[in-house]
């Protein structure tokens, strides 16, 4: 197992993946990582907001999804009220990584 694959935490920051990238590519300098980084996410950014489907083959893929208005409820006074229409991102794990991901449950693995 690599080092960019398990984490001892529960989560991954943006600047985590940025210093195992760098360290995983030591050819490249750690700003030049973060240069990537950001332009690959802000390039992503732009591509869902002009309503585009981002296909990562054997990761997943990214779609934006409508969410249309609905009434909902004020959890501190009970009181109802309209939530408006928007637009959310939707992500897709491909098979890969869903086969990648899916540890066997301890119970499991002993049959």
């Amino acid at each position: 197992m690599d080092d960019l694959e398990r984490s001892d935490s529960s989560t991954i920051t943006r600047s985590e993946l940025v210093e195992r990238l760098a360290q995983a590519f030591p050819q490249l300098l750690p700003r030049d990582v973060e240069l990537a980084v950001k332009t690959l996410l802000d390039t992503m950014s732009q591509a869902l907001a002009e309503g585009k489907r981002i296909e990562l083959r054997g990761f997943g893929s990214f779609v934006m999804h409508h969410r249309p208005p609905r009434q909902g409820r004020n959890p501190k006074s009970g009181a109802t009220v309209m939530v408006p229409e928007k637009h959310v991102p939707h992500f897709k794990p491909g098979k890969e990584l869903r086969e990648r991901v899916d540890f066997p449950k301890k119970d499991e693995s002993k049959e």
